[in-house]
């Protein structure tokens, strides 16, 4: 028997807003999702809300018991351990200073670090004519800030992962990818929000990490870049998946969830009427 109604997909188009299916909330909710966060799911859309209820995605509607939170696709190219030479920029960040909700945080950070010395603060994006410099910034840099947006992770963590730049996460809400296959503190620095809008406090914060510290990171975080990577490297995608890829690792967690599910629809359904007993997850 089914478990879950529905599996579904959010391919590249769609991993940039987690709300994308917001009208159909109802219909997907049982289902397995594939989502890069909760955070457009959990936060209420004021344009939308009219003070109904129903208007709320419910927390068991989206549920780390039932989904899987996926990698973005990095836009930026890998950069082999062997590869990586001396960086002299202490913390480097690419993107729009404006944000909303969650990302408020990033236009104080700005404002906060724009002068610190040793930092590159740069309004913009890795496209086209972005690309180039975004892949000498991070791949010249120590650390890459990675603060929260619209939401609260996106492909910038991934782009730095990839250019071996250890990821500064201030992100309170952030949910990442392939967690108890990967120890993300391994590699990354994770810092509070109330700490990172100290004045001076973040810098001094990454002054204090050492070469060796560093260098620990930079090889563990080499270790897992394939773990993130969806091309198989085949022309048009057509040919066998990477064992040690992101889409073997997509299958194995959802394979992971099933017997939870399992559990909490048996559970649901041994309710005796006008009993109340807490929803674990919105799963049937």
């Amino acid at each position: 028997m089914c478990l879950c109604s529905l599996v579904v997909l959010k391919l590249e188009a769609f991993l940039a807003d987690p709300v994308a299916m917001w009208h159909v909330r109802a219909e997907i909710a049982p289902a397995v999702l594939l989502v890069v966060d909760f955070g457009g799911w959990y936060r209420l859309e004021s344009k939308s809300w009219n003070g109904n209820s129903s208007d709320v995605i419910q927390h068991t509607q989206v549920s780390l018991l039932k989904d899987v939170i996926v990698p973005y696709t990095h836009l930026l190219p890998r950069l082999q351990l062997t590869e990586n030479k001396k960086r002299q920029t202490l913390l480097y960040f690419k993107g729009a200073k404006h944000r909303h909700r969650g990302g408020l945080v990033r236009e104080k950070l700005w404002d906060l670090l724009v002068n610190e010395p040793d930092v590159v603060m740069e309004e913009g994006f890795p496209n086209a004519t972005g690309r180039e410099q975004s892949i000498k910034g991070m791949r010249t840099s120590k650390f890459c800030l990675h603060p929260a947006g619209d939401t609260p992770t996106s492909c910038r963590l991934f782009d730095a992962i990839q250019s071996l730049c250890i990821p500064v996460i201030v992100s309170d809400n952030i949910e990442l990818p392939f967690e108890g296959i990967v120890d993300y503190s391994e590699f990354s620095v994770f810092v509070a929000v109330d700490d990172a809008l100290k004045p001076n406090w973040l810098v001094r914060h990454l002054r204090t990490f050492h070469k060796e510290h560093s260098d620990r990171f930079r090889q563990k975080m080499a270790q897992f870049q394939p773990l993130f990577e969806y091309d198989n490297g085949h022309p048009g995608g057509i040919g066998p998946i990477p064992p040690d890829g992101a889409v073997n690792h997509v299958w194995k967690k959802v394979y992971q969830k099933l017997p939870m599910i399992k559990e909490a629809i048996i559970r649901e359904r041994r309710k005796p009427p006008g009993v109340s007993v807490p929803r674990r997850c919105h799963c049937t």
